[in-house]
């Protein structure tokens, strides 16, 4: 039968699917308790504004231990492959580690978040404090991924839904604790979620091992053996995550020079939460791509065509509703003129929601034949696109705040979504099935 064209049930799809996407708007939430925790402490713009910016930093040198994951899912078949995977995860956490403690313990870090992000002064304590301890957050989550891509590769994704019921168990338990004991600061909100890694990371390393010791030693059929062909597929995704991690700290610069720096900065966070609680249900569309694409491209789209309307649905209630606002106040403790200005950006989210489903559909061919270089370049024109949009906005509209960030996160994902089509297009075997792994390694 030709590849491509083989029988392949939606039921089977949505098995795989489902506790990935599960276990994806549950990550999200962990954001959620966070903020909805910081926004009961005596200044809640001050809190979940200083955890925002050391959260934004932390991006930029978490961005290569997430990629783990794709990496692992997409190489690891067997003992031998998975040794090399590790041995590159190994170099990563500790340059990232490293990365982080200086930042974290000498004057660069205080360089950084003063001239770097322009925070005010009164904000630099907490926010280097939070910093300190979200750096055991990227080694927890890079352990994390990494199993993750094996158990994804294997089938066993109910094991990611699994770890993440207990992990927000135990930041829920935190959250309470830290609310009733009236100890609510950004360093209790990077406590938490240091807390919830680790407990997560657990699941997985137990599972994952379990998995490894499992596989074959080598599959006579699976090329990859050393990490110099493994690191031929991570480093463009390396160096697209080093880009696209200029995004949201980008976005909290200019915010910073908006008319209201604090409420500009507390509303992005609370939209952007709510956003990527909607859109993370989409984020693995890109392991249904792996996973299946070459069995049955038909069914593959159909099961994607079927999913992408739904965050533009769902972002649509939430902003243009009494839903929205009730997320906001109940579950979020969100008041007053931030439960405004939250709106204002959720609603300008709805061109997000609408095309990241596909960006992540088209990121999947790419990984899946081995077009990892082609992701630099759309990644950096969401980049390009992103950076003009602030420019212009911070030059002639300085009053929309909050919203100024979603415009351009908005803009830049539509301009990658545009970049990753016209390659797919420009290398039609992309879109056909490219041959395997073993002839382009």
């Amino acid at each position: 039968m030709p590849e491509g064209t083989q029988p392949l049930r939606l039921r089977k799809l949505f098995l795989f699917y489902i506790p990935l996407a599960l276990s994806a708007s549950m990550m999200t939430l962990s954001h959620v308790i966070i903020n909805s925790t910081l926004s009961r402490s005596i200044a809640p713009a001050a809190a979940i504004a200083s955890y925002a910016i050391a959260m934004s930093l932390l991006d930029i040198i978490e961005g290569p231990v997430l990629l783990f994951r794709q990496t692992c899912s997409a190489l690891v078949r067997d003992r031998l492959s998975f040794k090399a995977m590790s041995q590159i995860a190994v170099y990563v956490l500790a340059a990232t580690l490293i990365a982080g403690t200086l930042i974290g313990f000498t004057q660069l870090g205080t360089w950084i978040f003063i001239y770097g992000f322009g925070i005010e002064e009164h904000l630099l304590k907490p926010v280097v404090s939070v910093f300190r301890l979200l750096i055991l957050v990227a080694f927890f989550s890079g352990v994390r991924c990494l199993y993750h891509g094996v158990i994804i590769t294997n089938l066993r994704t109910k094991w990611l839904t699994f770890g993440m019921i207990i992990r927000l168990a135990a930041m829920y338990g935190l959250s309470l604790y830290f609310i009733r004991t009236g100890q609510v600061t950004a360093v209790a909100g990077a406590i938490i979620f240091l807390t919830g890694m680790a407990v997560e990371s657990v699941v997985a390393l137990t599972e994952g091992i379990r998995i490894v010791r499992r596989l074959p030693r080598k599959r006579e059929e699976h090329p990859v053996e050393n990490r110099r062909q493994v690191f031929r597929f991570y480093r463009p995704l390396m160096f697209s995550s080093f880009i696209a991690v200029v995004i949201l700290p980008s976005i909290n610069l200019i915010l910073g020079k908006t008319t209201n720096l604090e409420l500009s900065i507390a509303s992005f966070a609370v939209a952007y939460s709510l956003i990527m609680l909607v859109n993370s249900f989409f984020s693995y569309i890109h392991q249904i791509v792996l996973q299946f694409y070459r069995l049955n491209r038909r069914k593959v789209f159909r099961f994607v065509a079927l999913l992408t309307p739904m965050p533009c649905l769902l972002i649509a209630v939430l902003s243009f509703t009494d839903m929205g606002t009730w997320v906001m106040t109940s579950l979020m403790g969100i008041q007053d003129q931030l439960l405004n200005e939250s709106i204002k950006v959720l609603r300008v989210y709805l061109i997000l929601a609408l095309v990241f489903p596909w960006l992540d559909f088209c990121n999947g061919l790419l990984l899946l034949n081995n077009n990892t270089r082609y992701m630099v370049v759309s990644q950096t024109a969401n980049v390009v696109m992103t950076v003009a949009t602030l420019i212009v906005c911070i030059g002639i509209v300085p009053h929309w705040n909050g919203m100024i960030g979603a415009i351009a996160q908005s803009l830049g994902v539509a301009a990658e979504l545009s970049s990753a089509i016209l390659l797919i297009r420009l290398n039609r075997k992309v879109v056909r099935g490219s041959p395997q792994i073993r002839q382009r390694m």
